[in-house]
């Protein structure tokens, strides 16, 4: 009886694995390559706004034609990254229009200067990839969820060259305290797979050098809570500041087309009172700046605004690099005014302002030693539990899932704020 059940066992592991490698290797192909064109795009439309400054005045061109075009494919109701999440956790439904609205919309923005990133994007993309790819394979409903998160994990790894951060983010995203881990082998086989695509395309991986790493010990390790403490209240500002910005606009702009006008005279107007492009597009720059360890006080606020100010409006793009961008400035900032290694508090600041507004630790200790080493490791470890612990149940997503308490184990079970 035992070995019936055993080789049973062995039988149906076998067919999965056989399976799912088949279909992460066909999704992890098309999101390698549709995400390596969609990086190398928006690559050429950053580098196309910062060698034509008068790319600023045709904003509002941009922002009209990215509401004319969800409006013609009947999109106004979509609500990108969340109707992804929506669509693994419930029995949601991707459209097919999101795939190709959302690459031509965050290109415009990138174009124009607008403030925000590429790879929240990517999940929208890869997850349309992903829905495709399993309704055109007439995948069951459990079984098409596990696409979805293999399309995204393969367009994240490949637009941010951090493959295993990309699989662990795709599965830990969706429901806090609780990981899908039958996405395992798909998601990492179609991370590494996209990765791999978009570095032969010649997209390349991003990586940080510290400049400073101080030796661990009992003052460094207090001033990194310290940091984690703040990012974890910065995390929580942010995501209040990006929502409600969004309800700010619909309440005062009731019109989609004067609403994303407006946005994009604001825009205008700080990147002109600022004196700078620094805060337009993604702003790796900054980031760049943050991890070498001088960067404006200011910066880190400023980012906040030109970001809410982009996306609240109706702008296309991700969230996860201006969120990166923040903590880089904000933890900067912070390491200057305590006299510690701010290229350190840099990268800590980014790394734990993302675990706190994406509520993903695992993710995030991935994506710091993927970007910037495991040198700094009990740095990054203790920036990133602090500031997640602390960061209460805000997210950038609100169809994101919190099972279980943060602080007590306790099942909750509801949605972020």
């Amino acid at each position: 009886m035992k070995y019936a059940e055993i080789k049973n066992a062995v039988e149906n592991n076998l067919k999965y694995f056989l399976k799912w490698a088949f279909l992460s290797i066909l999704i992890g192909c098309a999101g390698g390559l549709i995400g390596g064109v969609f990086g190398l795009a928006i690559k050429k439309a950053a580098g196309f706004f910062g060698s034509c400054h008068w790319l600023l005045y045709l904003l509002p061109v941009s922002g009209c034609l990215i509401v004319w075009l969800y409006r013609t494919f009947h999109e106004e109701g979509n609500r990108g990254t969340n109707m992804v999440l929506d669509s693994i956790s419930s029995d949601a439904s991707i459209t097919p229009a999101t795939g190709p609205l959302i690459f031509i919309s965050t290109v415009l923005t990138h174009l124009t200067g607008g403030s925000a990133g590429r790879e929240g994007a990517a999940l929208q993309l890869g997850g349309s990839i992903g829905s495709l790819i399993g309704k055109a394979l007439h995948l069951d409903q459990r079984d098409l969820k596990i696409a979805v998160m293999c399309g995204m994990s393969g367009c994240f790894g490949a637009l941010f060259g951090t493959p295993l951060a990309a699989a662990v983010f795709c599965m830990e995203v969706i429901s806090i305290g609780v990981m899908y881990y039958a996405a395992l082998v798909p998601c990492l086989f179609s991370s590494l797979i996209g990765a791999g695509i978009s570095g032969k395309l010649g997209l390349s991986a991003e990586h940080f050098t510290i400049v400073e790493i101080p030796e661990f010990g009992l003052k460094p390790a207090v001033l990194i809570i310290v940091l984690g403490i703040l990012c974890a209240l910065i995390s929580m500002t942010f995501c209040v500041f990006l929502h409600e910005a969004e309800h700010w606009y619909r309440r005062f702009f009731k019109n989609p087309y004067i609403r994303i006008l407006a946005a994009s005279l604001i825009l205008i107007g700080l990147t002109l009172v600022t004196g700078t492009r620094a805060y337009n597009g993604s702003s790796m720059g900054l980031i760049e700046q943050a991890i070498e360890g001088h960067v404006p006080y200011e910066a880190f606020f400023l980012k906040a605004v030109f970001t809410a100010v982009t996306l609240g409006a109706g702008y296309k793009g991700g969230e996860i690099v201006p969120t990166l961008c923040v903590g880089a400035t904000f933890g900067c900032a912070v390491g200057m005014l305590l006299g510690f290694s701010p290229s350190l508090c840099a990268a800590c600041g980014m790394i734990a302002l993302f675990a706190g507004v994406t509520n993903c630790p695992v993710s995030s200790i991935l994506i710091a030693f993927e970007m910037c080493g495991f040198e700094a490791m009990p740095y990054f470890a203790l920036a990133v539990a602090v500031s997640f612990t602390l960061s209460g149940y805000y997210g950038l997503y609100k169809s994101q899932k919190f099972i279980y308490s943060k602080i007590r184990t306790e099942f909750i079970n509801r949605k972020a704020n």
